[in-house]
């Protein structure tokens, strides 16, 4: 019988996710299953708790979003242990990416994966630059307006879900100047003037945006979106266009795709990985083939 330690982000976004996690609980455990609980202090501390527990052999749940997520992920990238993901925050993007629909947690279905699943392996990210000396993670890194959206829906006090996305969005666009990005893919060298780049492991970000649709979690590949630059309501249109893929068909798109991708601009320009936005250009992100094993 499987041993878990779940780690719990108490910030999370999602205000059930702790009678989520009880409930969850009682269903591992009538089953025989052992389950610790910690509380993380930070998303170090959530890594150095990830660490230890898939050290001695054990399951880590990740509590929370995609930060909790990103960074346990990030921290058993690589390692042999097994990831297990209880999405309680506010965009579970990289639990969407595996296969989740809802927003509700099916918690006797997700103990009987937890409990009998076989792990999946998955790619994860390696992210290089002053700020991270090669930090893995999960999803995507991406560069420019969007993540200066998700520093705003990530500090609103007012607001949350969908709806912190869409005002951050609006908020980060209503005050952006164009960039001109020095983006190499595998050596090969382009310059795009636009809004952002994203990296994808993952194809959903932002609270289930579908920014790259194309994007396999096991294929050793990033997909590269670029948004190029165009009218501030041309971008509203292509944020609407996120949830069904038809942006990909709009010029002002571009989509790459490599092993290795670094990003520079001419300017300082924020990055995020994962939901946390704590650096700026350049970045360099390389894919990390079947570093992750996943119960999914």
């Amino acid at each position: 019988m499987r041993q878990f330690t779940a780690v719990v982000n108490p910030a999370a976004g999602s205000a059930g996710g702790a009678s989520d996690l009880l409930t969850l609980a009682k269903l591992l455990r009538e089953a025989g299953a052992e389950l610790q609980t910690r509380y993380s202090r930070s998303l170090d501390h959530a890594r150095e708790l990830a660490r230890e527990a898939g050290g001695q052999g054990r399951v880590v749940l990740a509590v929370g979003g995609d930060g909790i997520a990103g960074g346990i992920g990030g921290a058993l990238s690589g390692t042999g242990a097994v990831l297990g993901l209880v999405p309680a925050g506010r965009g579970n993007d990289f639990a969407r990416a595996l296969g989740r629909t809802g927003r509700a947690i099916d918690a006797p279905a997700l103990a009987e994966t937890l409990l009998h699943g076989e792990p999946r392996t998955v790619d994860t990210i390696e992210v290089t630059s002053a700020v991270h000396p090669g930090t893995s993670v999960l999803g995507s890194v991406y560069a420019g307006v969007d993540a200066v959206a998700n520093r705003y829906a990530n500090t609103s006090t007012w607001l949350s879900g969908a709806a912190s996305y869409y005002v951050g969005g609006a908020r980060a666009v209503a005050g952006w100047r164009p960039v001109t990005y020095r983006i190499t893919v595998d050596g090969v060298e382009h310059e795009e003037r636009g809004y952002t780049v994203v990296a994808a492991n993952s194809g959903f970000y932002g609270f289930g945006r579908n920014i790259a649709p194309g994007a396999l979690l096991d294929d050793g590949l990033l997909d590269v979106v670029v948004i190029r630059h165009g009218p501030r309501r041309l971008f509203f249109s292509i944020m609407n266009e996120l949830k069904s893929g038809a942006h990909l068909a709009r010029p002002q798109v571009r989509v790459l795709r490599g092993r290795e991708v670094r990003i520079e601009a001419d300017r300082a320009v924020p990055y995020g990985a994962d939901g946390e936005v704590d650096a700026a250009l350049p970045v360099t992100v390389r894919v990390q083939p079947g570093a992750l094993r996943v119960l999914a």
